[in-house]
């Protein structure tokens, strides 16, 4: 069984319907952790040996945190600063989380079509989690496509429930071990690898 961690970022949780829906009893699936980094750090003073021992301990990590200005919520951004250290997450040394699976879950107000190129955005989803992407490249872990749900301010209480559980089944396929990672890197969101292999309502 592969244990999961998920560092969850999002300064106004109490607001975001989709988060909660997205959220709404996952720890109750077997080895997962959720781990919501503005309610245990609300001064930002983050524990970084306790974070180091949360990602030993498990084998898959999700970065999940709303899209801000084109990125992620700051403590996110300082948590990455502090917790990956050279000499432990990279460098000489720094083999701690060689082989370790991540990715990001992030929600976006935007529309999936505003997201390419000559568009209200210009740019990919991907292409603005480069710099992810790239740090995880740099510590030795797996990176994979993201899981994205967009359009948030226009969903509906039935568009929630789809992808809430889409996210469940996702998380319960990654803690069972049923993965292809090089067939899950062809796709462009995990959404789009998920529905492919479980035949579920696309979102």
């Amino acid at each position: 069984m592969n244990k999961i961690l998920i560092l969850f970022a999002h300064p106004r949780f109490e607001k975001s319907k989709t988060n909660r829906a997205l959220l709404k009893n996952i720890e109750q699936v077997a080895g997962v952790t959720l781990h919501d980094l503005y309610e245990q750090y609300p001064d930002f003073n983050i524990e970084i040996e306790s974070e180091k021992e949360l990602l030993l301990a498990h084998r898959i990590i999700i970065w999940h945190h709303p899209l801000y200005m084109y990125s992620a919520p700051p403590m996110l951004k300082q948590w990455i600063d502090l917790v990956l250290e050279h000499g432990w997450a990279h460098g000489r040394g720094g083999d701690n989380l060689k082989d370790k699976i991540i990715f990001n879950t992030l929600t976006a107000g935007g529309t999936r079509e505003a997201y390419a190129a000559k568009q209200y955005n210009n740019f990919t989803i991907r292409e603005f989690l480069l710099p992810f992407e790239q740090a995880a490249t740099l510590c030795k872990m797996i990176y994979l496509p993201p899981f994205v749900v967009h359009g948030t301010h226009l969903l509906k209480a039935q568009d929630l429930e789809s992808y809430a559980r889409l996210y469940r089944t996702l998380l319960e396929r990654l803690v069972a071990g049923e993965l292809d990672i090089e067939s899950m890197k062809k796709f462009p969101y995990l959404n789009d690898w998920l529905v492919k292999e479980t035949g579920m309502l696309k979102q």
